[in-house]
């Protein structure tokens, strides 16, 4: 036969107190004294009772799970490390709260429909959302269905900026380029090239005008973009080394695409650094400690903005992240130095 499930009834006859007082602990409803809670929640570790999901959302119209929705496809979120990095920092913070993540990704311009359908279903308290590309559509189906949503990185669309209803985390990615560039101008480089990431993305701009605010009058062949991949940085020093032989320094807007290009230099017979300089962006140390000679790069907290993006988005009552007044969060970021640079 099967075993019974402890009820709440059963539990309210065990602690000594009524139904409703037993609800309310369960749910986290204010109004019952601290000693009448905790012996309400003694007798659920005693009994074992576990609520019952579906009438709780009922009386809190809560459902604990929260839609990460990253616009990009399957074979790029599972081997690209900053994405890894970004969902661990979300689902610890989840934890936290007890709250389950549901993961959805968008591949193709059909898994949108798809992706707006559960949403509107009420299955989630929110969504965050990151990888944003210009003109995506994913921002305009949350704010259509009303559903409370973080993003992940600065939001380029049009209006987003001035509204204060559009909230996001990211990190100082134009600050972090900067550094990064006046460290090889320090260092005496006079040819320092950028291989940036996809135009498409504020990240990869931001980074860019970081670049530019240093070398304001760069040529564009000096400039190549990398896809933030591994085999993108590899192709873009290639073409760079090709237009460019005379350069001495490299800026990567992503630790990937910079341990591309120290094998693109490494193929091609530059030693790094004493022919050309690498600094990347990102800081992820697999990735970085692994390159040969280790990387030089920007350090972003990934896993901490994935927790910052939680906080944003469940404790809106205490203020974003738990600072009062806020409406998104800017990290700091700062240069790691290793041996490219």
């Amino acid at each position: 036969m099967p075993v019974r499930r402890p009820t709440l009834e059963a539990v309210a006859a065990h602690a000594g107190v009524s139904r409703a007082t037993v609800s309310r602990v369960v749910n986290g409803t204010a109004g019952v004294r601290d000693e009448v809670a905790a012996r309400v929640r003694a007798a659920v570790d005693e009994l074992g009772y576990v609520p019952n999901q579906a009438a709780r959302t009922l009386v809190t119209r809560r459902h604990d799970a929260v839609a990460v929705v990253v616009a990009e496809p399957e074979t790029r979120v599972f081997t690209d490390p900053f994405f890894a990095k970004q969902l661990r920092g979300i689902g610890k913070e989840l934890s936290a709260h007890d709250a389950q993540l549901v993961l959805l990704l968008v591949e193709d311009t059909g898994d949108y429909e798809r992706v707006g359908r559960y949403l509107a279903g009420g299955h989630v308290d929110g969504a965050l959302v990151f990888s944003l590309h210009n003109d995506d559509p994913l921002p305009g189906i949350t704010r259509r269905l009303g559903v409370p949503t973080v993003f992940g990185g600065r939001p380029g669309w049009a209006g987003a900026e001035g509204d204060r209803a559009v909230r996001y985390v990211d990190c100082d990615n134009r600050g972090g380029a900067r550094e990064a560039v006046r460290h090889l101008v320090e260092l005496g480089r006079r040819r320092i090239a950028h291989i940036c990431g996809p135009m498409d993305q504020t990240a990869s701009l931001d980074r860019l005008a970081g670049y530019r605010d240093v070398l304001f009058d760069a040529p564009p062949a000096l400039i190549e973009e990398g896809g933030f991949s591994a085999a993108g940085g590899e192709r873009a020093m290639a073409r760079l080394l090709e237009r460019e032989p005379a350069l001495d320094a490299v800026f990567a807007a992503s630790d990937l695409m910079a341990s591309g290009a120290l094998r693109a230099l490494r193929a091609a017979g530059r030693r790094v650094p004493q022919d050309v300089a690498v600094v990347g962006f990102d800081d992820m140390r697999e990735v970085a400690e692994s390159c040969e000679p280790p990387l030089t790069t920007v350090r972003q907290d990934i896993e901490e903005m994935g927790r910052l993006m939680v906080r944003l988005l469940l404790d809106r009552p205490r203020g974003s992240a738990g600072v009062p007044g806020a409406v998104s969060v800017v990290t700091r970021t700062r240069l790691v130095r290793r041996e490219s640079a």
